[in-house]
């Protein structure tokens, strides 16, 4: 039997390919940068050709690395919320892909927020009425394009997130289908009935027919046909977003558990026993689907790394990442500075589109260093944003940060970021742990491993950050953060 799974891991920067042994370890890795382009103010796009010729070429170099990677199957986790339309003959594109970052359809969500929609998709989807998530997206896409409704509604156009153009493309055009955990972050998901819910579709104006087959994450999708080095006949047995997968691959498969990713954005997440609406602005959501389906909280923020990224630019710096970590360590703390990075607005929990970035706090001590660390220092204050309602709306104790992604490398950030939520933060030794939660659901499908129990052998070990702030200068600091956000909301000649 076939032992290895190829994880395609699509994100939003980068497009990754790994080979992945039967004991979760990987043995070979290739990363392609994914271009994005930002035509306007809130505009963020990428190429959806670009994304499948990056994904071509992750995969061509990673088997390359290993010519013989006997695979038992391919698994895909990917940027969530991005989407496009394409034709479904040609399998041509019609306009560019919108990314999860992009308000270009923020003037429609408000239109329909006047109208008093809101409640009633909160109550169907579990989501809030924004443009982070798809639907109102498509709709600007078929709104653009010369008889893009009539097409759609003639079955001419398909419609779908990352993930189903990648199954599309990797079946040559034979499997139009997604998982609920991607359908579950389009605001058009009925979470009760797992299917695409007929009174969303009618508020977005959007044909069913245009949209994909939902299914399980950890299922046989479909196989590949020959693409460059990769064969044909490979079984395609899991489709997950991203975030759903960290998740997944760190093992936190009980209420109780909850993870960070800090990426270009950054997620929360944690399962619950069953469905339950958040009061505070979190998003419903599934987080796997086995045959049935898991349900989790989850809250979503926009500019985490994005933000670092703007800063290190902003100052011309090689390498954004490193250098304003470097520049953040030369001082001993933000000295009173603080930069709310509202730089597409504000995500969960406070839901403002509107928001504009501000920094505060200026003094003629702060100098470069002052500000980076408040750069790194946004990060864990909304990653507290959300853990605090995550904590009151969980119906589960919170005890343990699990934390994943490029920042997570930081050890000065998780540091800071056990001190600010009070708890203490365990960070993945893997830097692939999407992929790799994709992968254990492929191999659950395949038949490589048996259950979850097995699965959790696998989940690679942990660097432990304990709190060593005090309550007082916690709250202290916290406070300053809230101030900050206020302004930015509030503030009416922004």
């Amino acid at each position: 039997m076939s032992e290895n799974i190829l994880a395609i891991d699509q994100g939003t920067s980068n497009t990754k390919a790994l080979l992945i042994g039967p004991s979760g370890d990987v043995l070979a890795k290739a990363t392609q940068p994914t271009p994005i382009d930002y035509p306007q103010a809130g505009w963020v796009e990428q190429d959806a050709l670009a994304i499948w010729r990056c994904t071509r070429q992750a995969i061509d170099q990673c088997i390359s690395c290993f010519p013989e990677p006997d695979l038992a199957a391919v698994a895909i986790s990917n940027q969530r919320e991005t989407s496009l339309v394409w034709e479904r003959a040609t399998g041509q594109p019609i306009g560019p892909c919108v990314v999860w970052q992009c308000q270009r359809s923020a003037s429609f969500c408000h239109e329909l927020k006047a109208q008093g929609i809101e409640p009633l998709l909160r109550e169907r989807t579990g989501l809030q009425l924004n443009p982070m998530f798809s639907a109102s997206k498509i709709r600007w896409l078929l709104d653009h394009v010369p008889d893009g409704h009539r097409r759609a509604e003639q079955g001419e156009l398909c419609a779908g997130n990352v993930d189903a153009w990648l199954l599309w493309n990797l079946t040559g055009g034979a499997v139009h289908a997604t998982d609920m955990t991607n359908a579950s972050r389009t605001l058009l998901l009925n979470l009760r009935s797992l299917e695409w819910d007929t009174k969303a579709l009618d508020i977005f104006g959007l044909p069913a027919v245009a949209f994909p087959d939902i299914r399980p994450s950890s299922y046989i999708h479909g196989e590949t046909v020959p693409v460059g080095r990769l064969p044909g006949g490979i079984p395609i047995a899991s489709l997950i977003g991203d975030s759903h997968a960290a998740l997944f691959g760190q093992g936190g498969f009980k209420p109780g558990s909850i993870k960070t990713t800090y990426g270009t954005g950054s997620s929360l997440m944690t399962p619950t026993n069953d469905l339950v609406f958040s009061k505070r602005g979190l998003s419903t959501t599934i987080a796997w689907a086995r045959g049935g389906a898991t349900y989790a909280l989850e809250g979503n923020i926009y500019a985490t790394g994005a933000a670092v990224d703007w800063f290190g630019r902003l100052l011309g710096l090689d390498e954004p990442g490193p250098g304003v970590e470097r520049l953040a360590r030369a001082v001993e703390d933000s000295g009173g500075v603080y930069f709310v990075p509202a730089l597409v607005g504000l995500g969960a929990p406070h839901w403002n589109e509107s928001a504009q970035g501000l920094i505060a706090g200026l003094t003629h001590r702060a100098g470069p260093g002052q500000l980076a660390r408040a750069t790194l220092e946004a990060i864990a204050y909304q990653v507290r944003d959300v853990f605090d309602v995550m904590q009151a709306e969980a119906g589960a104790p919170l005890q343990t940060l699990l934390a994943d992604g490029g920042a997570s490398r930081n050890d000065m950030l998780m540091q800071f970021q056990a001190d600010i939520i009070g708890c203490p933060v365990m960070r993945s030794r893997s830097t692939d742990i999407s992929p790799l939660g994709a992968a254990f659901l492929a191999g659950l499908a395949v038949g490589l491993w048996h259950d979850m129990a097995e699965i959790e052998r696998f989940v690679p070990p942990r660097d432990r950050f304990e709190p060593k702030m005090s309550f007082q200068r916690r709250e202290a600091l916290y406070g300053g953060w809230q101030e900050a956000v206020a302004r930015t909301v509030t503030d009416p000649h922004r």
